[in-house]
Parts: structure tokens; C-alpha cells; sequence
């Protein structure tokens, strides 16, 4: 290979090394499976362990939660109902969800729940792919009566109760009003689980059979999916979520009867799955080869230009970026990239070092899932420790600083 085209520097590889070192040896980061890829080169490390207390070694095939990390692989699903022409971006969304039909929003986001007016217009499929069709995880809303509900129904995976099954969560969905008129406000989280219904209703399969049979495994990600089978049990660790006070380790999900251990009511597409750096990579670097993948298209050019550039007008972006910044304590910094496409972030302006047209997304889990098609680099950062403090983002935000600097250019 020439010059240029040869992926990493040895002294960048090594610097990386020594960071990601670092952040093990100071005892908050148990383990992590770190993923560097540019062109046919690909660099792994797995270093410490399962477990805080020692246990069995971090390796390659090591499988975690991968959390908010879900929402860029599962809205896939959708742009292949896309390409097939058996969904449309701007047809509403009630034959398949009449759950969501006749709207009411709220007149004020703060207001009682019963104080709204008819919705403008009806949402449609493109509300639900850019996270706009009017409800969401709204850090700046806390407290408020509508996130009180939305939290008290069980509509969000961060609770210690499940999730109820797709009928039950659409009917729990379906009585409560809108925070925002369809298409007006970008909102987090929410659109991902509610894709993931809209899925199996228009193929008539669960969320993950069409996920497996035309996402996970064209692209060979055997071990991609929204449980861990029981032979595989011991490839995942526990889920830390540390005491914000004391930093004392807590199982937040144990891996033997855990929330993963078996199928669950909800196959979440903002955050369930489990899966692994080679799966990841095998689909990020499918997206870099805009849908293709060994030879094989899994999605069109243009799906994944669509998913891939930014979606929000600039008001909504002016609202998304306000979100990160403001709350950069509750997020530790993660998320200011300005943009967002479908299921994922993308990057709108130079905030750090990635350059503008990055895209990807952080997990609560301790996981950061980015590509770049500027420098064709995927990488991809796992861990087990949960953003209950800020050990996982600090790691994650080195990864990437000493990544960008280890790209031979």
C-alpha cells in the first residue's frame, strides 16, 4: 500500500493503547473491547476484565448491551421497508398505528395533560424517522407532567420495570397527548422503540426476525440481537452503574438472569440490543460502502445517504444543540455534534476532533459507535460501566482524540 492509504500509525496504534491502558489501570473501567478501522486495516484491543473485582479477561468476541448504540442498526430495518417501497416517508403512520391517530398535543410543554388542541396534521413515517413526530426524552422537560407519564407508563427501558409488549406499550403510547405538533421538534428516544412496532406491524414479523433476516444476517452479525442466547451467557459481563457519590460498583443488570438473558416483552430499537465489535463494525463499514457489503447491497445509496446526513431544519437543530450543551453535565459532553439523520447523530460542526459528516451514537452503557466517511475510519468503544458517572464518556471522548490523531494521513 502507498503512503496515505495505510490506515494507522504504528506510534498512534501504540498511544492508543497506552490511553485506553490508562483508564483500566485507574480502576473505574473494569474492561473494554476498543474497535480502529480505516480501509482493509483493522485494530482490536480487549483489555482488563469481565468484572471490577478480576474475573475472566475482556476478548475480542466479548458481547455487551450496546444501549442507545441500538438506534443507528435498528432504524436499518426501516430503510429496507423504504427501498422496497412498502413504507413512504411522508404517508401517515395510522394504518399500521392507529394507536397514534387524531392527536392531541399539549398547549404548553409544562401544562396539564389535559390542556391541549387537535393536532395540525397526522403524523407520518418521516416524523418517526428523524424523532419528530412529537414525543420524546426531554432532559429539558423534567419534571413535567408529560414526562411523569410517560415515565409512570413504562414507556422507557431506564425504569426497574420492563417495558410492556408492543400492543400494550402503542395503547399506553396512544393515551397520552403530544409534547410538540408533528414534524416540529426534535425529540430523543422514544421514535426508536416506536419504529421498531412500526416494523413488525407492516411486515407482519417480530422487530427482530425482519432485523435478523435482512440486517444481522447478510452482514454475518451472529451475534447481534436483543437477548444472549444461554451458551453465551459468559461472553457478557455485568452492567455497573457506580454510585455517583462514591463511585462504588453496582450491578445495574447481571449477566446470568439478567434484563438480556432471555427474550425480552419489548425488543427495544432505541436500546436493546447486545452485540460486538466485529458486528458493528461489519455494519458501520457497510454504511461507509454506502449498502454494500461483501459484494452483497443491503441497503440503497440512497437510504444511506438519507440516514447519514443531517434531517433537522435549523430551528430543530438550534434545539437538539441547545440540549447538549446545557446539559453537559447530565451527558458528560456526549452528543454535541449539532445533527441528526436517521437513528443517529451526525455531525454539522467541528466541536472536537472529528470532522464535520461523522456519524453514529453513544450508549448509557459505556459504548460509542462512530464512522467517518471523510477518512473511511469506523471505530467502535465498549465497555460495562453505565453514565451514572462520568468515567465511561471520559474514556470514550480519549478514544476518539487519540483515534483522530493515529490516522495516517
Amino acid at each position: 500500500m502507498e503512503h496515505g492509504t495505510s490506515g494507522f500509525t504504528k506510534a498512534g496504534l501504540g498511544r492508543l493503547r497506552d490511553v485506553l491502558a490508562r483508564h483500566v489501570d485507574s480502576g473505574k473501567i473494569p474492561g473494554l473491547v476498543a474497535l480502529v478501522a480505516r480501509g482493509d486495516e483493522t485494530h482490536v484491543e480487549a483489555l482488563g476484565t469481565m468484572r471490577h473485582d478480576g474475573g475472566p479477561p475482556m476478548r475480542r468476541d466479548t458481547i455487551f448491551r450496546m444501549a442507545s448504540t441500538s438506534k443507528p442498526v435498528s432504524v436499518a430495518a426501516a430503510m429496507v421497508l423504504l427501498d422496497e417501497c412498502r413504507l413512504r416517508l411522508d404517508d401517515p403512520v395510522e394504518p399500521w398505528l392507529p394507536e397514534l391517530a387524531d392527536r392531541q398535543v399539549l398547549k404548553r410543554l409544562d401544562g396539564p395533560l389535559d390542556d391541549t388542541v387537535p393536532a395540525r396534521r397526522p403524523i407520518t413515517v418521516r416524523d418517526v424517522l428523524t424523532s419528530t413526530f412529537g414525543l420524546g426524552m426531554d432532559l429539558t422537560a423534567l419534571g413535567t407532567p408529560i414526562m411523569g407519564a410517560v415515565f409512570e407508563q413504562g414507556l422507557t427501558p431506564d425504569l426497574p420495570t420492563p417495558m410492556p409488549e408492543p400492543d400494550e406499550w402503542m395503547r399506553r403510547l396512544g393515551t397520552l397527548p403530544l409534547m410538540h405538533q408533528p414534524g416540529e421538534r426534535w425529540q430523543y428516544h422514544i421514535s426508536s422503540d416506536l419504529l421498531g412496532v412500526l416494523v413488525a406491524r407492516v411486515t407482519g414479523q417480530p422487530f427482530e426476525t425482519f432485523l435478523r433476516e435482512r440486517v444481522f444476517e447478510p452482514l454475518g452479525m451472529k451475534d447481534t440481537g436483543f437477548h444472549v442466547p444461554a451458551g453465551d451467557l459468559d461472553r457478557l459481563p455485568p452492567l455497573y452503574a457506580p454510585d455517583p457519590q462514591t463511585g462504588e460498583f453496582h450491578v445495574w443488570d447481571p449477566a446470568d438472569g439478567g434484563r438480556h438473558s432471555q427474550p425480552p416483552a419489548f425488543p427495544g430499537g432505541g436500546g436493546g440490543l447486545n452485540s460486538t465489535v466485529d458486528d458493528y463494525h461489519a455494519y458501520f463499514r457497510m454504511l461507509l460502502d454506502q449498502g454494500m457489503h461483501r459484494g452483497e447491497r443491503i441497503l440503497s445509496r440512497p437510504a444511506v445517504d438519507l440516514m447519514t446526513t443531517n434531517r433537522l431544519t435549523p430551528t430543530q437543530q438550534a434545539a437538539r444543540h441547545a440540549m447538549a450543551t446545557d446539559n453537559v453535565h447530565l451527558s458528560f459532553g456526549q452528543g454535541q455534534h449539532g445533527g441528526w439523520g436517521f437513528g443517529m447523530a451526525v455531525r454539522t460542526h467541528r466541536g472536537d476532533y472529528a470532522p464535520v459528516g461523522q456519524f453514529g451514537w453513544d450508549g448509557g452503557s459505556g459504548t460509542s459507535t462512530y464512522a467517518d466517511p471523510q477518512h473511511q475510519v469506523v471505530g467502535i468503544l465498549l465497555t460495562q460501566v453505565g453514565m451514572s458517572v462520568p468515567d465511561a464518556a471520559r474514556l470514550i471522548h480519549d478514544f476518539w482524540t487519540t483515534t483522530y490523531q493515529a490516522i495516517d494521513e
